[in-house]
């Protein structure tokens, strides 16, 4: 008897460990984005066990990863209904839905509201550091409408709460809520003040100078960029930018047109900065208030043949032709 007792609990032990090796290697096989392997993994972990919650939120994962959303969201509630002390699992859950609903009719859309305030809400309510949730938040109060839960007003106050946690992304946020409203001497104070904190960080100085931008205080951009570049001038970040203030104001466009053509000729853009295209676009803004219609025409045609989908090229072609 003492024999069959042991082996049992030997059994056990080892059904455990497989158990946890298949969790672990499926994560792991997920992290190395080999998401077949790592699905085959969680799958295997039974609904009656410790990690089954962990595995579905882990298959939520691949399927948000292979962008089937209403998968996804079906995953993370079930690892919610097994585990829901978990933030991560309910902010996952409202970023499913939320990029559901950014597709949906607007029937689906209200039907989905809710669901993204209340999976964002359970995940700061369990997490009150979390910095993505609170995103979430901000965003879902920015853009839904008052009867669905939206509210410039609460979306100053979770704005105020990023800034306690995390004060360059709080701030940032707040300027830009602020920006909405057309609030503008509010959103530069508030990156201001974040830049003299940090004055050589190039992403603070972006975010001051498109306060500038929408608000039209084109010189003070100018000046701000120009500063920044005596210390830092090979940051083709910001020399774009002072290129682009130039053909949006009319100010120094020789100098404009030396930075523009610099970032063409020195630099390749990463996805997230400005495209040759755009820069060529520029540049044919500075031909164009100089009264040089056929060299605008002709970097509206480069900026089009780059970006063919580009309206504002389009549209400017057709002013010089």
């Amino acid at each position: 008897m003492k024999k069959i007792v042991s082996f049992m609990v030997i059994f056990m032990a080892i059904a455990v460990v497989a158990l946890a090796q298949n969790l672990g290697e499926g994560k792991k096989l997920f992290e190395q984005k080999k998401f077949a392997d790592a699905k085959k993994q969680l799958a295997a972990i039974d609904d009656d066990k410790p990690d089954y919650a962990a595995a579905q939120y882990y298959l939520g994962r691949i399927a948000f990863e292979e962008k089937k959303y209403d998968d996804a969201s079906e995953f993370f509630e079930e690892a919610i209904d097994k585990n829901d002390k978990v933030a991560e699992y309910h902010y996952w859950l409202g970023a499913a839905y939320g990029t559901e609903a950014s597709d949906a009719n607007m029937i689906r859309k209200g039907i989905l509201a809710s669901k993204i305030k209340n999976a964002f809400e359970k995940c700061v309510a369990l997490d009150p550091k979390h910095i993505a949730a609170m995103s979430g938040l901000v965003e879902f109060y920015l853009q839904a409408p008052s009867m669905m839960g939206g509210s410039m007003e609460k979306a100053v106050e979770m704005a105020k709460k990023i800034k306690a946690v995390d004060k360059p992304m709080g701030a940032t946020t707040l300027a830009n809520i602020y920006l909405k409203q057309n609030n503008h001497a509010e959103a530069e104070k508030e990156m201001t003040d974040l830049l003299k904190t940090d004055p050589n960080n190039a992403n603070l100085v972006l975010g001051l100078g498109n306060v500038y931008l929408v608000s039209k205080k084109y010189q003070q951009g100018i000046d701000l960029y120009e500063n920044f570049l005596k210390q830092n001038s090979s940051n083709m970040s910001i020399t774009y930018q002072l290129g682009k203030f130039a053909a949006i104001s009319g100010l120094v466009l020789d100098r404009g047109e030396a930075c523009l053509k610099n970032y063409i000729t020195n630099h390749k853009p990463a996805k997230s900065e400005p495209s040759h295209g755009g820069a060529y676009f520029r540049l044919g803004m500075i031909y164009e208030k100089r009264g040089n219609k056929a060299e605008a025409k002709k970097n509206y045609e480069t900026s089009l043949k780059l970006d063919p989908d580009f309206k504002d090229a389009k549209e400017a072609l057709k002013r010089v032709s």
